[in-house]
């Protein structure tokens, strides 16, 4: 099973460190765009949510309090659909479906990433492969 883990944190944390990367790095940019979607705030908030994903990101990872990492996901990632993805507010019906779609896997992926702090607060140590053991302790 701790090997399963490790496979299924890498391949999730791709997107994430990922989407960091362009947080960090394109932070002008993508304050535009945060912007025009109403996000107040827009160049510290960007920047800040690429923090907030690099830090999750690497946590689930590496295994340092992956439980506290994939809280961390979650909370960028629940907020970023309501805020970025507000399908229901598009008139054009392609933009509104390609919304939607994003606004259903960011906040899937949220819900994932709840498992996971579940998962790895509850299992803990017995997971393996880990660096440090949960944070949290919920069972």
């Amino acid at each position: 099973m701790d090997v399963l883990v490790l496979i299924g944190r890498i391949l999730l944390v791709g997107l994430f460190l990922s989407s960091a990367a362009g947080h960090l790095t394109r932070t002008k940019a993508m304050a535009g765009y945060a912007s025009s979607r109403g996000v107040p705030a827009a160049g510290p908030a960007v920047f800040a949510s690429g923090l907030l994903l690099l830090a999750g990101g690497l946590s689930v990872l590496l295994g340092i309090w992956a439980d506290l990492g994939a809280l961390l996901l979650a909370v960028f990632l629940l907020p970023t659909a309501l805020l970025m993805h507000a399908f229901w507010k598009e008139t054009d019906p392609h933009v509104r479906q390609n919304e939607q779609v994003h606004f259903l896997k960011d906040v899937s992926l949220g819900g994932a990433c709840l498992m996971l702090l579940a998962l790895f607060s509850y299992a803990g140590a017995e997971l393996g492969l880990t660096i440090t053991g949960p944070l949290f302790d919920v069972g």
